[in-house]
């Protein structure tokens, strides 16, 4: 099972709140464009999709097909992308070697089975496909200001998934690691935008933590809102792996497959 339940209250709080426009992502388009190395015809997977907004944003940069699979229903239903799938990291709905790479967002950690979740990306990329993962990883939460009101969560991202053992997962399931860089976005045009837009649901680690520490942390961002001006700027990493050219995995999935031209 996932860490949280994506049902209805937490698909509303991350369409209202964690949705970034593309304007704010100047260094995600750069960064993705480095090791994805967007060309046209090319198939992009979009695992754990949400509300589609990476989805629309990676082909509006791109000119690229973006397959989006999501397994919550909340989010499919909110999604604004038109052709959302249904499915899970381990049993994808997809055809053998028919994708040229991969964009997980904010998924690792709700992956309860990361070294099948590996093994069945493996089985859906072409040799040479890269997988970018942009995330929070244990220790290296100091670029993220919500860590910064809300320092109980830093004890929730410490159970998530470390660079190391996703490294280890993948390099099982037959990718070779290329980097770790972080990467900057502007999440907010100010801490008073973040205070105004701000649901628990919307976050992991809140919804990790107890209501108490929630709301002192709410009280803090909201303090801090009354004097600080600008805009708020997070740094996450991405962690990019490439699919190694031997055979890959032919390990069939659970749910029907989509073959995508």
């Amino acid at each position: 099972m996932a860490r949280i339940d994506y049902g209805e209250a937490a698909a509303s709080a991350f369409q209202a709140s964690r949705e970034l426009p593309p304007g704010a992502l100047a260094e995600w388009r750069a960064a993705i464009a480095r090791h994805l190395r967007p060309r046209p015809g090319m198939q992009v997977l979009d695992l754990g999709a949400g509300t589609g907004t990476w989805a629309a944003i990676l082909a509006s940069w791109y000119g690229i097909s973006v397959v989006a699979v999501e397994p919550s229903t909340a989010m499919r239903a909110r999604s604004r992308w038109r052709d959302m799938l249904a499915g899970h990291a381990t049993a994808l709905p997809l055809d053998p070697a028919t994708i040229d790479g991969a964009w997980l967002s904010t998924v690792i950690h709700h992956l309860p089975d990361l070294p099948a979740a590996a093994h069945e990306l493996r089985r859906v990329l072409r040799p040479g496909a890269a997988v970018l993962i942009r995330n929070a990883f244990p220790g290296r939460h100091h670029g993220i200001g919500l860590f910064r009101y809300w320092p109980e969560a830093i004890a929730a991202l410490d159970t998530f998934p470390t660079v190391t053992s996703v490294r280890t997962a993948f390099a099982a399931a037959g990718f070779s690691y290329v980097t770790l860089e972080p990467v900057h976005q502007v999440t907010a045009p100010s801490l008073a935008a973040i205070a105004a837009t701000s649901r628990r649901e919307s976050h992991t680690p809140l919804m990790l933590i107890t209501g108490s520490a929630y709301e002192a942390g709410l009280a803090r961002l909201r303090a801090a809102a009354t004097t600080q001006q600008g805009p708020v700027i997070d740094t996450l990493d991405l962690l990019v792996l490439r699919a190694n050219r031997a055979t890959a995995t032919t390990r069939s999935p659970a749910s029907p497959r989509r073959r995508v031209k």
